[in-house]
């Protein structure tokens, strides 16, 4: 696929004050009239019973055009189809290939036209393509804020007929219609509501997955189907009953529910999905760019549904409801297969649930993607060409501590090295990397296996954490007798894992000896492209901040601000990238970390020899426009 991106021009399309919420038509407007053909056969059927199925809808549809002989205006489907498909690759989301193969399945079937089976197939996202129609049709991306607060025309357009057409009627502006639709070539939708409701009908184009979270907010409907609502407040006490919950969580809604908070955590790149009940609700958060995102509240007796569905699918015992468990396993999301790792927690408001989502599709283990600067990649490929020694890389939890790691090994390639990895759990494979999983249960523990490593003639071991002393001295051990050892730690700097190496009881004298340097990280967002925008000056920035240390080490110039749209959901970021400090240990470090030096001391020293501190880096990163001083100063400090 290509990586190159052209920028769309695409319209937004929001709420407007002045339009009308209501399903009230404006004083003194003429309904249209409408011939008596099949279309208008259908919907008169169509009002007699409300629940007809989308399938009268295609029906009705073909018997309207073999009655007028053809649509009433010059729309070429197929050659519209062609256009998209080139909108797709000029922006570079596929290649003509991708396309190809998508329009051979969509002939394969009969039914379907190439562009409903690119998201599929996982070629396109949702909403990469919904911007792509946009783009081609001149219409406009209807924005999540555009969506009303209550149904417009709910006796005329009931909750059935939104459903199944995937359409949305968002406000009345005089006589004309504005209705979302997820499928805008889809004419006869906008058909039939234009007949039944007598207004002009005029189209927006809605991202699949925002559409579908705003008909469930307009339409609250029972997930247990058939279930009634006394039911399932009494499912609250029917936790006992391990049979009863295995039913719940078999049944289609239920099925159906999970495939969709799981679907649209995708969708929005999240890295975790929490499922959390309390005493009133069941709360849904994901963690999108390293922030928590409420997606909604339903009733509270779903709850123990929804964990027992996931426990299922993670193999996990759901009548154990009083410890913790682990799992993971692997489902395909709109084409593509993604690993999710299962953690539940008894709390006191029931059981808790967090699922990291892994998706190998969505990591690209390159340098320049992580966006570390060039001279701490530099550093840090440098320490890995050493023989021996020990390597570490140092964070908080999730500041990208293994993905750095990963890239690292990566970077080395080829087939000279034999390179193990020892990790807890094993989250993405590589090839050309032995990795093997800690499973404590039976003692296979770091510490164990790395013993067993070194008699496999291992020329670079990677060590998932140096939790425990006696992991961390096995390590510098196996780092003594010739081999090359990567690991993490959990420091806020790269001095700080000296002293955290001593406070595992490890030897100041092996850390000297074998410590070839320590690359410290953080995670900071990315500035969103579409809606940033230059601000003052780095030195009123500083002043604001308080951040007055390094004003002197940095360039002068305009620093960049985040504002907020519907491409970054209003936050001003998308996406994170790295910045980070590397210690590489000169002769009078190594004298430090023998005379036991503090922390404070050895980064004082490691400065005066050269190293860039963190904050300097993202500094200088923010001054480019990739982030903010804000961004920085806040995952960073004040240095």
């Amino acid at each position: 696929m290509q990586s190159t991106k052209t920028p769309m021009n695409v319209t937004i399309l929001r709420r407007r004050d002045s339009c009308h919420s209501s399903s009230s038509l404006p004083e003194g407007y003429k309904p249209q009239s409408s011939r008596d053909s099949a279309l208008s056969r259908f919907l008169r059927r169509f009002r007699s019973n409300a629940s007809s199925t989308y399938d009268e809808v295609l029906k009705a549809e073909s018997q309207f055009e073999s009655e007028e002989g053809n649509k009433p205006d010059s729309f070429d489907l197929e050659c519209v189809v062609k256009r998209i498909g080139q909108g797709l690759q000029q922006a570079g989301l596929c290649t003509s290939q991708d396309f190809e193969r998508a329009r051979l399945g969509a002939a394969g079937d009969g039914h379907l036209r190439a562009d409903k089976v690119l998201i599929p197939l996982g070629l396109v996202k949702e909403r990469q393509l919904a911007e792509i129609y946009s783009q081609v049709l001149n219409l406009p991306l209807v924005a999540p804020d555009a969506y009303p607060k209550t149904p417009l025309f709910p006796d005329l357009l009931p909750e059935s007929f939104v459903r199944e057409t995937k359409s949305v009627p968002l406000a009345l502006d005089g006589p004309a219609l504005m209705l979302a639709l997820a499928d805008p070539l889809d004419r006869f939708v906008s058909d039939v509501v234009s007949i039944r409701t007598k207004c002009t009908v005029r189209t927006g184009v809605a991202v699949p997955f925002e559409l579908d979270s705003a008909i469930n907010r307009l339409f609250p409907k029972n997930p247990a189907g058939s279930i009634s609502r006394k039911d399932l407040q009494n499912d609250l006490l029917l936790e006992r009953d391990i049979e009863r919950l295995k039913d719940m969580a078999s049944e289609a809604p239920i099925i159906r529910l999970v495939s969709d908070i799981i679907q649209r955590a995708v969708e929005m790149r999240a890295s975790d999905i929490h499922l959390e009940p309390n005493s009133k609700e069941f709360v849904i958060r994901y963690r999108c760019d390293g922030l928590l995102f409420d997606d909604g509240r339903r009733p509270v007796a779903e709850a123990p549904a929804v964990l027992s569905r996931i426990k299922i699918m993670a193999n996990l015992d759901i009548a154990e409801r009083r410890l913790p468990q682990d799992g993971r396993f692997q489902m395909s999301v709109r084409g593509t297969e993604i690993d999710f790792r299962v953690s539940t927690m008894p709390s006191t408001s029931g059981e808790v649930a967090v699922l990291r989502i892994l998706d190998r599709t969505a990591i690209t283990f390159d340098f320049e993607r992580l966006g570390l600067q060039r001279h701490l990649v530099e550093a840090f490929q440098k320490a890995l060409l050493h023989p021996n020694g020990v390597v570490l890389v140092t964070g908080p939890t999730g500041s990208g501590k293994t993905t750095t790691l990963y890239t690292g090994l990566n970077a080395l390639g080829g087939t000279i090295r034999n390179v193990v990895s020892i990790e807890d759990p094993v989250e993405y494979r590589l090839d050309g990397v032995r990795q093997i999983q800690t499973n404590e249960a039976i003692g296979l523990t770091f510490s164990e296996i790395l013993r067993s490593v070194l008699r496999q003639d291992p020329d670079i071991v990677m060590v998932g954490e140096l939790r425990d002393t006696e992991t961390a001295r096995t390590a510098l051990q196996a780092a003594s007798t010739g081999h090359l050892v990567l690991s993490t730690l959990h420091t806020n700097s790269a001095s700080g894992a000296i002293t955290r190496l001593r406070d595992m009881g490890v030897e100041g004298y092996l850390v000297a000896q074998l410590l070839v340097g320590v690359l410290a990280q953080r995670l900071v967002r990315r500035l969103c492209i579409y809606c940033k925008r230059q601000g003052g000056e780095v030195e009123q920035t500083f002043n604001r901040l308080g951040v007055t240390a390094s004003l002197s080490n940095v360039a002068t110039g305009s620093v960049w601000e985040a504002v907020g749209c519907q491409y970054c959901r209003n936050t001003g970021y998308s996406g994170r990238l790295a910045v980070g400090e590397f210690l590489e240990p000169s002769n009078l470090v190594r004298e430090l970390i023998l005379s036991n030096a503090d922390e404070r001391t050895i980064r004082a020293q490691a400065s005066k020899d050269g190293m860039i501190t963190m904050l300097r880096s993202g500094i200088d990163v923010a001054c480019t426009g990739e982030t903010s001083i804000e961004e920085i100063v806040k995952q960073v400090g004040r240095d």
